[in-house]
């Protein structure tokens, strides 16, 4: 191996270790490629209808990801990842995002 390599490999540990005992941020957020939507749903009790309605996906989409014909793009996965961990606030924060909305229309 090549000093460069190791030093590389070297430096990449340090900075793992470091993240792992909270002394530092990791430098770019990791979105796994694959989310398990139907989990999600699931662990926070709610239909496919219901999902898709609260969250602003349609039916269809959420029907697609479970059943593996398609799946999350981009932005969508961190989205998901959102919802998973902290479902209430993600619903209370389109609340008032769409009240925002309006009073915007209406202005």
């Amino acid at each position: 191996m090549s000093k460069k390599a190791f030093d590389k490999i070297s430096e990449g540990l340090t900075e793992a270790l470091a993240i792992a005992r909270g002394e530092a941020s990791p430098a770019k957020l990791h979105v796994p490629a694959e989310i398990n939507v139907c989990a999600i749903r699931r662990a926070i009790g709610m239909s496919q209808d219901d999902f898709a309605s609260a969250f602003g996906f349609s039916v269809n989409q959420i029907r697609d990801w479970e059943q593996g014909r398609s799946r999350p793009l981009g932005g969508v996965r961190a989205y998901l990842l959102l919802i998973k961990s902290r479902p209430d606030d993600v619903r209370k924060l389109l609340v008032v995002a769409a009240k925002d909305a309006e009073v915007e229309a209406a202005a």
